[in-house]
């Protein structure tokens, strides 16, 4: 009796063993076939926006800020006033310059029309005197000459007469050289001498005061204008910077193991959290020289040429960069969720009578969700999926098809 009751255990036992061994056997397993389609490797990481082209401009004196001409984000051209700065002083060292800039002026024209009016003045009221006293002086002795022809005058006379009209052509000779030598050899060119020096004096003011007037060195749109007007400002303080915005520049952190997929040419698309569903799109232009530390990561700084010509994205923006780095056409490929590592890169394939077989597969080119297969499939292959239930090589299995 013990014996019979013992062998319906053990037969109880094996029974129940064998429906768990078939139900763990044929349980159902996600499978997905290999497929033709064109992939694309793309290098997802991130980046921050530059100018491309930039200057930023300090302030070359002291001086109070008298008027801000632009706002940040305007776009200016080259050599755009963009801040007035007030110097105490300036304004009234060019009114002086000037002043003394006139005043030799004159005086050189003064000299250039002979001397001082009031002395020319003297002078020729004088000569006009003698030349009319010269002119009556004339006609007596005319008149004399005459009257002796007819024996009416005596030599003496004439000769007194004749006399007196030399003495009146002495005066009016030391009258001439008397208005000469109110200028003297050399006065014209030391007058203006210093009429060329109270004019550069001049200059010299204008270009302090003009130094009060900051400048754009080229054109672009400024992206930072830190002053405002009324604050004080110290020679080599910052006033604005200024760049060319379109393209920008997008300098892109790829950690060291995936630099060896980016080369210059490959083309970058660029998102910004701030603005989602917009994307700007450029290619990479320089590869890195060194690798720099970027908090826990070790990253190359790839340098990114971006189309802009919105110019929504600004310098110091935080930004999103994909990298087509390489696009394979025909490619055979499967999900990545397939490829296992269990004993090294491989699938568990689907074969005859629903038994998977481990397979070892060449992996190639990927994109976010699939990756090419170089060698170990064919097309058609189903390859299963991983899952929470695991699976094993000779397993036979119950095959469901998404």
């Amino acid at each position: 009796m013990k014996k019979a009751v013992a062998a319906i255990l053990i037969l109880a036992a094996a029974l129940a063993a064998w429906v768990i061994t078939r139900k763990s056997d044929s349980s159902p397993v996600s499978f997905v076939k290999a497929t033709r389609e064109t992939i694309s490797n793309i290098l997802s990481t991130n980046g921050k926006v530059e100018p491309r082209e930039y200057v930023d401009i300090h302030a070359d004196t002291n001086g109070l800020v008298k008027r801000v001409l632009v706002q940040n984000g305007d776009k200016v051209a080259k050599d755009q006033a963009l801040v007035e700065l007030s110097e105490p002083g300036l304004e009234q060292e060019l009114d002086a310059a000037q002043a003394r800039e006139a005043q030799a002026r004159a005086q050189l024209q003064t000299l250039q029309t002979g001397g001082r009016p009031v002395d020319t003045a003297d002078i020729n009221g004088t000569r006009n005197r003698l030349q009319g006293e010269r002119d009556a002086a004339q006609r007596n002795l005319e008149s004399l000459e005459r009257l002796q022809q007819k024996q009416a005058a005596t030599a003496f006379e004439v000769d007194q007469a004749r006399q007196a009209v030399k003495n009146l052509d002495v005066q009016i000779q030391s009258l001439g050289e008397r208005r000469s030598s109110l200028v003297g050899q050399g006065e014209v060119a030391a007058a203006q001498a210093r009429v060329n020096e109270a004019a550069a004096n001049v200059q010299l003011a204008q270009s302090h005061i003009s130094q009060d007037v900051i400048r754009a060195p080229l054109a672009g749109t400024l992206y930072d204008l830190p002053v405002r007007a009324g604050s004080f400002l110290k020679a080599g303080d910052p006033v604005a910077s200024l760049g060319q915005l379109d393209p920008v520049r997008v300098r892109v952190y790829v950690d060291e193991p995936e630099l060896g997929r980016v080369a210059p040419g490959e083309n970058v698309r660029i998102t910004w959290d701030a603005l989602p569903g917009r994307e700007w799109t450029g290619v990479v232009e320089k590869r890195p020289t060194e690798i720099v530390a970027l908090g826990s990561r070790q990253v190359g700084e790839v340098l990114c040429t971006i189309a802009n010509p919105g110019k929504e994205l600004v310098p110091g923006t935080n930004v999103n960069a994909f990298i087509l780095t390489q696009v394979v056409n025909n490619a055979l490929t499967i999900p990545k969720n397939a490829v296992r590592r269990d004993n090294g890169v491989g699938v568990y394939l689907l074969s005859a009578g629903s038994v998977v077989k481990w397979r070892p597969v060449t992996t190639g080119a990927s994109s976010t969700l699939r990756v090419e297969v170089l060698s170990g499939l064919k097309d058609g292959d189903s390859v299963a999926e991983s899952s929470e239930q695991s699976v094993k090589d000779g397993q036979k299995v119950t095959p469901v098809f998404r």
